[in-house]
């Protein structure tokens, strides 16, 4: 071969060698523009509300405070549904966008629960903190209210983990009934029950009967329980059990009336009309009413009721201490005497005389959501469902008594709907220190929470067990009460906690 061909050849190759880079760099351009413009796209707010249809998405987005304020400011939704780029955002992006092609193909979205996913425990899984903490820099501008201020120290200098949504959550999606404001109506409105009884129920003998408020037009009903023993706690064999769960122990009873259902919002308005006192300071004794010395609980802030309604269903979001007023105050009104329930009483209740896991069949394995596969292929529901408003069949709020079967005794949502207060100190090690067998136990002498039973419409299978346990969690709860002090009245933060009423029998029938 000749040096000219030789050249020739080397030049050849040489623009071929750099045809093939200049190609290169090209399709890598090309590629890298058309994967930047599809991730732009499907960051945007048009493509965002196509994929989600229900009416968060864009209506009550376009009425929220990150669309419509006086700056004229629009925070986008991959602003607050994504983490800021650097921090995660392209595995949060892939995640996210997996979850909606699995749902926008797979799933109908008329059954999705839109209500349950709106729920803080929900809403902390698909809103970032550090979006949060991008836009709003300075945490105690000029204009920033007392309250606010009060509540911005607490985020800052607190050592628990705190989320802005737990105060902020519907800043992004406007809410009417979640509003955050001192709601001094309330208690106010007219209208409800006609009826005015002139006297409480005469109760004679040891059987049902059904109490009336005097004053009001407000009735319930009270089941009567005769005294007994049964196996409390949960034996190691229960499927889903906790430690805090047991040893068994056998408990004897002294008979006793507990109430058909939980404490509903008409008997509960009936109790802060007759001991409330509008713009009231905490704590202070109502010495003006004619219940002496029932101090009533102060105006909320919000909307105690979540907007879901009064009426039938049951009241929620007061605190323990304003049920265990609740029981004074219709305690004094009835001349009987009314509580909570001891943790044994209420167990008692719920068992119905059975000693299953609960007063119906089913494992709790075959009626648990958890787990990836359950998130996939749901549980049936058909049995549980028709005594339990729980996370699996719920609307993502409280129902009414209507909802359900009642339990062997005659009483209903003992399991789920909303979990309930006992009067009975917490302690995980309770059943551990105490005798195997006891005659009408009350629980530690002393302690800091209180036991919650019976689960919720937020729970799994595993929380509306009969032998389930949980507790108060006074701090967690107040949250985002904005009052310093914090409200010895009404939780801020929980949503799913109410109670049901004890009447002692040897207190009427000797």
């Amino acid at each position: 071969m000749t040096s000219k061909n030789r050249k020739s050849d080397a030049s050849a190759g040489w623009r071929g060698r750099l045809w093939l880079v200049i190609s290169g760099f090209a399709l890598g351009f090309i590629v890298l523009f058309s994967g930047r413009a599809v991730m732009d796209y499907t960051s945007s707010d048009r493509y965002c509300t196509s994929c989600h249809v229900h009416i968060d998405a864009d209506k009550n987005w376009k009425l929220s405070s990150h669309y419509n304020n006086q700056s004229g400011t629009i925070v986008h939704c991959s602003e607050c549904h994504l983490p800021p780029k650097g921090h995660g955002y392209l595995p949060a992006k892939a995640k996210h966008g997996l979850k909606d092609i699995y749902g926008f193909y797979l799933k109908d979205s008329a059954s999705i629960n839109w209500e349950s996913k709106k729920l803080l425990d929900n809403a902390k899984g698909f809103v970032y903190e550090k979006s949060c903490i991008r836009c709003h820099q300075n945490l105690f501008p000029v204009k920033l209210s007392v309250n606010g201020g009060n509540a911005h120290l607490f985020y800052t200098t607190s050592t628990d983990k705190l989320n802005c949504i737990n105060c902020h959550i519907n800043v992004g999606h406007y809410d009417r009934s979640a509003l955050h404001a001192h709601d001094t109506a309330f208690g106010v409105e007219q209208g409800g029950k006609e009826i005015l009884y002139t006297g409480p129920a005469k109760v004679t003998k040891f059987e049902n009967f059904t109490e009336t408020i005097p004053g009001t037009g407000v009735s319930f009903d009270m089941v009567a329980l005769p005294g007994g023993s049964f196996n409390m706690g949960s034996p190691d064999y229960e499927p889903l059990r906790k430690p805090d769960e047991g040893p068994v122990r056998k408990i004897a009873l002294s008979k006793f009336w507990i109430a058909r259902t939980e404490v509903t919002w008409d008997e509960y308005m009936a109790f802060f009309r007759a001991t409330g006192s509008q713009g009231r300071t905490e704590g202070q004794v109502v010495t003006t009413r004619k219940v002496d010395a029932i101090s009533g609980a102060t105006p909320p802030w919000g909307a105690p009721d979540q907007g879901w309604g009064k009426g039938d269903r049951p009241a929620i979001t007061m605190s323990w201490h304003a049920a265990n007023v609740y029981c004074q105050w219709l305690s004094k009104v009835t001349g009987k005497k009314y509580r909570l329930p001891t943790e044994a009483e209420w167990e008692y209740a719920c068992r119905g005389g059975t000693e299953t896991p609960y007063f119906f069949t089913g494992s709790p394995k075959t009626y648990s959501g958890e787990g990836l596969l359950k998130r996939i292929f749901r549980p049936d529901t058909s049995v549980i469902g028709s005594y339990v408003v729980y996370r699996q069949n719920s609307s993502g709020k409280t129902e009414e008594p209507s909802a359900v079967k009642a339990n062997p005794f005659g009483l209903k949502n003992m399991a789920g709907n909303v979990a309930e207060f006992c009067s009975d100190f917490y302690s995980p090690d309770a059943y551990r220190t105490d005798s195997v067998s006891l005659v009408d136990p009350v629980g530690p002498l002393k302690g800091t929470e209180h036991v919650v039973r019976g689960g919720s419409f937020k729970r799994d299978a595993s929380d509306v067990r009969s032998a389930a346990r949980d507790f108060t969690r006074t701090k967690a709860w107040l949250v985002t009460d904005p009052q310093m002090p914090k409200s010895i009245w009404w939780y801020s933060d929980c949503i799913d906690v109410g109670f049901r009423v004890v009447c002692e029998a040897d207190t009427i029938i000797r």
